[in-house]
């Protein structure tokens, strides 16, 4: 880099806010997000209950440091502690889910540290991109798993919309998310982050519901119910969402004619959403399955909506082989489809199955493996529909077909845990995978856990992932872009190093990481016919420190921040080739009082854009793409406590204020290879919400 990373750091405004704010937080600088475990309580009364369930009385009556501690399940497919785990890894706990609120699972994710919201045309409506990584439109280097299980779009490579703006809130027990490459054991697309979303499994029969309605006409609701049948027991969520239509424009190249300005639409767009969930389990059997659909309007070429959905399937068993071996079997569908408006008339339907075997061995006191393989069968297919005006000057609807094709793949995976010592914990692991039309790979992984003090530990890991060419990118067939049957997987290599604090009230810590990505897939230079095809273009390389941390004052009062300084370079020496900003905090607090009420305030900053963004050429078509602050509030009554109700059925209201600045967020429109620098509306302004919430128990 042309400026070193800790000089920037260390000067100028970005400096200033981000040590400033992490030090009214009172935190040690963390990278270790906590959550409030069900099996570490005190009596078998609360023993069961999630952190929504159990009341202020029997939270208060559990250590600080329980309220922090955790295990959790995504880094090596086995229950471990956090901070053991062979990765950079944050939690959103369900404490936190219910402090700070949210209407949908993507403003849940941004306050993750380094996750950040980001939206493009035609492709992503609601999306996330992790350590400043966007150099693909969509979320494709981000993979969301369901209690372990992948979900994916393998037409476009990625796309995860659906997910982000409609799955139920009110299902999730929390959020484990991996910062850098998981794909030793969760293969393709597990190459910036991995999300894992871990339901909740109550124990008593329980129905309870939300209302609520907000600014611009929005409405929606949602519903859970949990049975419990001795052996069999059920959960369920739906949701539904409408956020009634918001006004933007979007500014985009004149195509007929450059020199004469950006043309701008201004009119208004929709956003609506349905998810669902439903989760079974008899004994050792389980059954998961999960429907999302997303609509919003698309910009391209003047206002019209677009739809996603996605449909998710698990059916699994878990075997104890022995008292030391845990093994369990999976088979995973997700059905992914796309519809556009009637410009360019598209339709995708993506088909994803995975079959796989999975095996937890503790050998001893100090070694355990984890190993397993699996078979992964992939169809896509993709259909433009358009008009030809015939001899007789009339217009005939035609079909083209874009995209049609299926392609397997085989994948070995191992991980091991070693305690060489009490305090030193070494980790080794590695997938082989052979995907149809590629080259056998393999992908390493290592690293070391070790404790120099007994509430301080520090981590150096170290390890590669790959995001396997979309079916669009290896056999895309259309009049401008095509497929390239040639190209090779996009890959990362990422160094991750790290110093942790585990304290009674306070965890945190500071971690710095270097990422190189090389192969990027990208649409190649125009050729001789004007056709372009998908190419791989070269490296390019991120690194920057990542500072976190949450500190429980008290049973009542919670403090959470986190901060974010990343730079990129590419091979010829080209800084800042992703379009989010290089610094970026977050800081939230929340009071939850004895008596029955929540108070949250939650705010994000980003700093400025680079300037090639926002100057030259394109400078009238993104002129609001500077720093900003996203402040959300969140309110909540338990009306029972404050009108000392005596029934056993529970009712509450709240009030969630999501952007209460009113600020307006411009992005790039980074993925339009035609006319790159056009302007799109990220968020819409100030809305607020309130709602009412009931359940039996």
């Amino acid at each position: 880099m042309k400026n070193n990373l800790l000089s920037n750091l260390t000067k100028g405004s970005y400096a200033k806010t981000g040590f400033s704010f992490m030090a009214c937080l009172a935190l040690s600088a963390g990278l270790q997000a906590q959550n409030i475990p069900q099996d570490t309580v005190k009596d078998n009364t609360t023993k069961n209950k999630t952190v929504a369930e159990q009341s202020f009385e029997e939270l208060s009556a559990m250590s600080l440091e329980e309220l922090l501690n955790l295990e959790i399940t995504v880094a090596s497919k086995s229950s471990e502690k956090i901070s053991d785990a062979a990765g950079v890894i944050s939690v959103i706990t369900r404490d936190e889910l219910e402090r700070f609120g949210g209407i949908t699972l993507r403003d849940a994710l941004e306050r993750v540290p380094s996750l950040t919201a980001i939206r493009s045309y035609f492709s992503e409506g609601y999306g996330l991109a992790s350590r400043g990584d966007q150099l693909r439109i969509n979320s494709g280097h981000n993979l969301i798993l369901i209690n372990g299980r992948p979900t994916r779009e393998i037409v476009e490579g990625g796309i995860s919309s659906e997910m982000y703006a409609a799955f139920p809130l009110n299902i999730i027990e929390r959020i484990e998310v991996i910062r850098g490459p998981g794909s030793v054991l969760y293969g393709s697309n597990a190459f910036s982050t991995v999300i894992n979303i871990i339901t909740q499994r109550n124990e008593e029969n329980n129905l309870s519901a939300r209302l609520l309605s907000g600014s611009n006409n929005a409405k929606g609701g949602s519903i859970q119910g949990e049975a419990n049948l001795g052996d069999l027991n059920i959960v369920g969520a739906a949701r539904y969402m409408d956020k009634g239509d918001w006004r933007a424009a979007y500014r985009m190249i004149n195509f007929f004619d450059p020199t004469a300005g950006p043309v701008s639409t201004d009119s208004l767009h929709a956003d609506e959403s349905f998810g669902s969930y439903l989760g079974a389990t008899y004994k050792g059997l389980s059954l998961t399955g999960s429907y999302n659909k997303f609509t919003t309007t698309d910009y391209q070429f003047g206002p019209q909506d677009d739809n996603w959905s996605k449909a998710f399937g698990n059916l699994g068993y878990n075997l104890k082989a022995n008292q030391n071996w845990d093994m369990s079997f999976n088979v995973t569908y997700n059905y992914a489809t796309f519809k556009s408006g009637p410009f360019p008339g598209l339709t995708r339907y993506s088909k994803d199955l995975v079959a796989e075997w999975t095996n937890s061995l503790a050998v001893n006191q100090k070694l355990k493996f984890t190993f397993g393989g699996l078979y992964n069968s992939n169809i896509g297919k993709e259909n433009m529909t358009t008009f030809i005006q015939q001899s007789d000057m009339t217009l005939t609807e035609v079909s083209i077909k874009i995209t049609d094709k299926s392609r397997g793949s085989l994948a070995l995976y191992t991980q091991a845990d070693y305690y060489l010592l009490e305090t030193l914990k070494l980790i080794a692991g590695v997938q082989g995978n052979k995907v149809d039309g590629l080259d056998f790979d393999l992908v390493p992984r290592g690293g070391v856990v070790w404790y120099p003090a007994k509430r301080v530990n520090f981590k150096a890991l170290y390890s590669q992932a790959f995001r396997a060419p979309s079916m669009d990118e290896y056999s895309m067939t259309s009049t401008s872009l095509n497929g390239n049957p040639d190209i090779r997987p996009e890959k990362v290599a990422t160094m991750d190093v790290g110093v942790n604090y585990f304290g009674e009230k306070v965890q945190g810590g500071v971690n710095f990481f270097r990422s190189t990505m090389t192969d990027i897939i990208a649409p190649g230079t125009p050729d001789q016919n004007n056709l372009m095809y998908y190419t791989n273009k070269g490296k390019v390389t991120f690194k920057g420190i990542e500072v976190e941390g949450k500190y429980y004052i008290s049973h009542a009062l919670f403090l959470t921040g986190s901060m974010l300084y990343q730079e990129n370079e590419n091979e010829d020496g080209i800084t800042n080739n992703s379009p989010l900003a290089n610094f970026g905090a977050k800081g939230g607090i929340s009071y939850r009082s004895q008596k029955g009420f929540i108070v949250s305030l939650f705010d994000i900053y980003q700093g400025n854009l680079d300037k090639k963004y926002t100057t030259g050429p394109f400078s009238s078509l993104n002129p609001k793409a500077g720093s900003y602050n996203v402040l959300n509030l969140y309110i909540d009554a338990d009306l029972n406590k404050i009108l000392n109700l005596a029934m056993k059925s529970k009712l509450g209201l709240f009030v969630q204020g999501d952007n209460i600045l009113d600020k307006e967020i411009w992005g790039v429109d980074w993925g339009n290879s035609i006319s790159p620098g056009n302007a799109i509306p990220v968020n819409r302004g100030r809305m607020i919400y309130a709602g009412l919430r009931a359940s039996l128990k």
